[in-house]
């Protein structure tokens, strides 16, 4: 498994992360074992939670079992000082987690504390904020979101939130430190109030991109250059949709179309865009879902690409892709089908 840099901490971390959030609604805890011990036997020893977890489907029942699986892992194989493992502190807006407040120095804090208990160690290797207090264009805003009316002043509740930060990597209890669901000028602030008050510097910033939504290409992806911020990108197959399995109208069981109805990702151009790239993989003898992984691994801001699989047959696929070269004629084609349909939802 190839090894990047996560951003200047000197943590390497392998090119493929393993999702966990259908850990505890999809996936029984037993199945979320097995996936880690393959996931180690085969490199990918990088793996990304959330207090929020499982996601599909989200509710106050569930929140922290998938951190709780991941605990019982470390607790029967006794292996934690082999994985990297990361987590995040939910925003503003779960009111189950700490009335959903949005995110500060006292909630950190206490969701640190949360997270470790339920994860069964006494550090995390990554710790991200899992989306900002302010406004943003991820999870299907970009149509509503408009930059010029988001808040100005909010450098004091950045500089208190990478306060505790750096505070509880000076008492180890996280080593490095991330952002997700942000934007360009979000890391630019967290960079610049880092760099002025000798605060813990972000590493890496967790942000959805696959082959079909692709926005960080152009700002975001000039910063990771600049300032070594990589990415962890989420949903590399769009929520399953460049797999191939929901052409043709077909929603498997059990899938998160399935359990999701009205899917964000999922609408009648997504499906004819996703089968036009189903058809080029076909066409050079891949699997949709492998080409569309070893796709994001080919982008020089990539850290690493996070896949999630409800089955070890799936996971089996997702991490294959490592061994994949893609040729330069799948890499055009891919090339022509993002130019004709640059924003597929």
């Amino acid at each position: 498994m190839k090894l990047n840099p996560l951003g200047r901490t000197g943590i390497m971390v392998p090119e493929i992360c393993i999702g966990t959030m259908t850990w505890g609604n999809q996936n029984t805890e037993a199945e979320g074992h097995e996936q880690m011990d393959y996931a180690l036997a085969h490199g990918a020893n990088f793996w990304d939670a959330a207090e929020l977890y499982p996601a599909i489907p989200i509710g106050p029942e569930t929140q922290g079992r998938t951190e709780e699986i991941i605990g019982t892992w470390f607790k029967s194989r006794r292996k934690r000082e082999e994985v990297i493992l990361a987590t995040k502190v939910g925003g503003v807006g779960i009111e189950w987690i700490q009335d959903g407040s949005p995110i500060s120095s006292t909630k950190i804090a206490k969701s640190v504390e949360s997270s470790l208990k339920r994860l069964q160690t006494d550090y995390i290797d990554l710790y991200q904020l899992h989306w900002p207090n302010r406004g943003h264009y991820h999870f299907r805003r970009q149509w509503a979101y408009t930059p010029s009316e988001q808040p100005k002043g909010i450098e004091q509740e950045t500089l208190d939130i990478l306060g505790e930060l750096g505070r509880l990597v000076d008492a180890g209890k996280i080593r490095a430190i991330g952002l997700s669901n942000d934007t360009a000028w979000g890391t630019a602030e967290y960079l610049r109030l880092a760099e002025a008050h000798d605060l813990p510097r972000i590493a890496s910033i967790q942000n959805e991109y696959s082959m079909m939504y692709r926005p960080f290409d152009l700002d975001l992806a000039e910063l990771s250059h600049h300032e070594d911020v990589g990415l962890l990108a989420y949903s590399p197959l769009a929520s399953g949709i460049l797999s191939g399995k929901y052409s043709g109208g077909a929603i498997p069981k059990g899938s998160r179309a399935d359990l999701e109805p009205g899917m964000s990702r999922k609408n009648e151009t997504s499906l004819m865009i996703a089968d036009k790239y189903v058809a080029l993989a076909r066409q050079h003898g891949l699997d949709p879902s492998a080409m569309a992984i070893a796709f994001c691994l080919t982008r020089p801001f990539m850290a690493s690409a996070i896949i999630g699989a409800t089955s070890m047959a799936q996971l089996e696929i997702a991490v294959s892709a490592k061994d994949i070269i893609l040729s330069e004629d799948v890499m055009e084609g891919i090339a022509e089908i993002h130019k004709a349909h640059p924003a597929p939802f």
